[in-house]
């Protein structure tokens, strides 16, 4: 049974939101079936991302659409994350310095689990794709959920595996995976894999109930609410 033992999770109580998004004004002939092709999006993204749309079917000429969630401010993440320190090196007699080596691979608190940085950008990049319009914490869970399935052995145990496997998540099957990821995914994934890592407790799945067109969600047990979205075991 594959197992990730990780560190308990410290409780942050701060709420980060995400920045607020380039505006697309509707041109004639436009649809917001369109509007989100043409950004690289699914509706239900866009959707999420302009809640003032009450009615997807009818947009106005001139009206302000939200397309993109950007992140400029933040430290670039995933590169060299971990520094091994190296004790001990005698040059004098009772004197000693400490050597740094960059490491390659990230390691969650106490796991036996090493993620690469490719590994850990697709995990960014699935977090943006399903989480952009949440909050801080929202998109911290949607890793945590990944994570889950990586330790359940109803799922790949690998992050890549998990991802892509076969109809699991929207955003590989229209390719806005493929999309990069921004700085605030990345800290969530950092947070996901230390201090946050319990925040969607032991849930598998996730959805946003109130434009979902299936719902054999609803009927499973209910883990968290973060954001819009629902998270289940």
């Amino acid at each position: 049974m594959k197992k990730i033992i990780f560190g308990l999770a410290i409780f942050i109580a701060s709420l980060f939101f995400a920045d607020q998004a380039f505006a697309y004004t509707v041109q004639k002939g436009d649809t917001m079936s369109e509007i989100a092709r043409k950004h690289g999006m699914t509706l239900h993204e866009l959707a999420v991302m302009n809640p003032q749309v009450e009615n997807l079917d009818l947009i106005v000429v001139g009206e302000n659409i939200n397309t993109e969630v950007t992140n400029d401010h933040g430290p670039t993440l995933f590169e060299g994350m971990n520094v091994e320190k190296i004790e001990e090196v005698v040059v004098a007699p009772q004197e000693t310095v400490k050597t740094e080596k960059v490491v390659t691979e990230v390691k969650s608190v106490s796991t036996n689990y090493s993620f690469s940085t490719e590994e850990l950008d697709l995990l960014a990049r699935i977090v943006r794709a399903e989480a952009q319009a949440e909050p801080f914490e929202g998109k911290v869970a949607v890793a945590a959920v990944v994570l889950n399935r990586l330790e359940s052995p109803k799922f790949p145990d690998t992050i890549r595996g998990v991802i892509y496997q076969r109809g699991q998540f929207q955003p590989v099957r229209n390719g806005a995976i493929n999309k990069p990821a921004d700085e605030e995914s990345k800290r969530a994934v950092q947070a996901a894999l230390s201090e946050m890592r319990h925040i969607a407790k032991e849930a598998l799945f996730f959805y946003n109930p109130t434009i979902a067109t299936s719902r054999w969600l609803d009927s499973r047990a209910t883990a968290v609410k973060i954001g819009r979205h629902v998270f289940k075991y």
